[in-house]
């Protein structure tokens, strides 16, 4: 009986035990699985706080860069602002001194002293004057240039500042017989190359040999090499006529209307710059006291 007893504790007691290792790896097994599931969602946070930081990282670099594709940033750490000109008075030409003057010259130094800056004009091929200006050899072409649709495509341009037109110009003992359109079909002109002169030979099927400046075209009937020349209303004014240069010239029919702006280089931060220059000169009086200047005042486009 006491045998009995005694394999019946001991077998009890068996039971109890094993009950208890089960207890105690289950509780292992699930502080195991609690581990690991602690260490994964460890894991995952960081690996959203590292994903976060480089995207806090790379919109950093995005804005640090931004300066970097700033024409305003790129001129002023070089300290000047290279202007592509060509001789065109009144906007741009040479005083005795070799100073380049004119409505424009002027304009174009006193927006380059609002930068901080010194202007440098750089004579250029005016036909050249794109490929120029996205070389980085001038920053900016401001020249009396027509807005057209090629200028504004390929350019950053500035709000129009002064209205233009293109004009015929003839020999003055010739004027009566060139007063319409119609009537300059058996002309040879002479136009200066990639400009608005150019455009109005072309869209009126006239006949034209291209010079390199207008005031080359000028030369060319001045010379008789040439019938007729295509120039700006602006610059015929200046140098056409009693009391100038070409006293035997004038300038009869106008073939267009249209309105100059200086361009830079697409996308530049300089042109809205420009205009808040523009607008602010031309608030203060220096605007039109610059134009009344050189004769041009009435051309001046309000900003």
């Amino acid at each position: 009986m006491k045998k009995l007893i005694a394999l019946s504790l001991t077998m009890m007691l068996s039971f109890s035990l094993a009950a208890c290792g089960s207890s105690d790896n289950s509780d292992s097994s699930q502080d195991s699985s609690s581990d690991q599931t602690d260490t994964a969602s460890d894991d995952a946070s960081d690996s959203a706080a590292d994903k976060e930081d480089a995207g806090n990282e790379s919109d950093s670099g995005s804005e640090s860069g931004s300066p970097e594709d700033s024409d305003t940033a790129y001129v002023k750490d070089k300290g000047s602002l290279v202007i592509g000109i060509t001789d065109f008075e009144p906007m741009d030409y040479k005083d005795a001194d070799g100073n380049w003057i004119g409505f424009d010259a002027d304009m174009a130094a006193a927006f380059a002293e609002s930068l901080g800056v010194t202007a440098e004009f750089i004579e250029i091929d005016w036909d050249n004057k794109i490929l120029e200006l996205d070389g980085k050899t001038i920053d900016c072409v401001w020249n009396g240039m027509t807005l057209t649709d090629e200028v504004t495509s390929s350019m950053e341009c500035s709000k129009p500042y002064c209205n233009n037109a293109q004009v015929v110009i003839i020999p003055a003992d010739k004027a009566d017989l060139y007063q319409d359109v119609e009537s300059l079909s058996e002309l040879n002109f002479a136009v200066e190359a990639g400009s608005a002169g150019e455009a109005q030979a072309k869209e009126h099927n006239l006949s034209y040999t291209p010079v390199k400046q207008q005031s080359g075209a000028l030369m060319e009937v001045a010379a008789g090499t040439s019938d007729a020349a295509i120039i700006d209303s602006l610059m015929a004014a200046a140098m056409v006529g009693e009391g100038t240069g070409y006293e035997n010239l004038t300038y009869t029919v106008g073939l267009n209307n249209e309105e100059y702006g200086v361009g830079f280089r697409k996308g530049s931060d300089l042109a809205a710059a420009l205009n808040d220059f523009f607008a602010a000169s031309y608030a203060d009086g220096s605007m039109t006291a610059c134009a009344e200047k050189y004769g041009v005042q009435a051309a001046v486009v309000q900003q």
